[in-house]
């Protein structure tokens, strides 16, 4: 048997929260992944959710610890401060990004209290017309998260479910 890891933890209670919506009714679970990545020993947890399946919108939690947050966990490095990272990332599409792109960042500051740094990354398929931009907007905290952290949760879902609310609203 073998000592849960901070990562293992914070996955068990981060995918029961999600699920708890779930079953609520106030989300759809649309993806879930559970990865190690042997070349780097790393772990990383993403569960992508939608209000409801024919809205536009999405949202991925994820989770990820590097193997130098590992390696001091396990190992007791006294002088070490192990933890996760945890970065949100939502899915929209946009038809004019000068003007949607500013007020997606100024709603989402809004919603989320200007705590995470909000950036968005535009694509698009080429040859198609009329060009819509999908729209990936990652939410990073900029810091590692432990267990002290575990009754934010419900909260940063929350927000993440008000977001999704907001960004389906304005026909995204």
């Amino acid at each position: 048997m073998f000592d849960p890891t901070i990562y293992d933890n914070i996955k068990v209670v981060l995918e029961g929260a999600v699920y708890d919506l779930d079953l609520d009714g106030k989300i759809i679970i649309t993806r879930r992944e559970d990865l190690v990545d042997l070349s780097s020993m790393s772990r990383t947890y993403a569960i992508e959710f939608a209000r409801k399946i024919d809205k536009p919108s999405k949202a991925e939690i994820n989770l990820h610890v590097h193997l130098s947050d590992l390696a001091a966990e396990i190992l007791e490095n006294p002088t070490a401060k192990p933890g996760c990272t945890l970065t949100i990332k939502l899915f929209t599409k946009v038809k004019n990004p000068d003007l949607e792109c500013k007020h997606i960042e100024e709603q989402l500051g809004l919603i989320w209290e200007h705590r995470p740094q909000i950036t968005q990354l535009l694509s698009y398929k080429y040859g198609i017309f009329p060009v819509v931009y999908h729209n990936q907007i990652t939410l990073s905290f900029g810091r590692k998260i432990d267990e002290s952290h575990l009754d934010d949760f419900p909260h940063l879902i929350g927000y993440a479910a008000d977001s999704l609310a907001w960004l389906d609203e304005r026909g995204g």
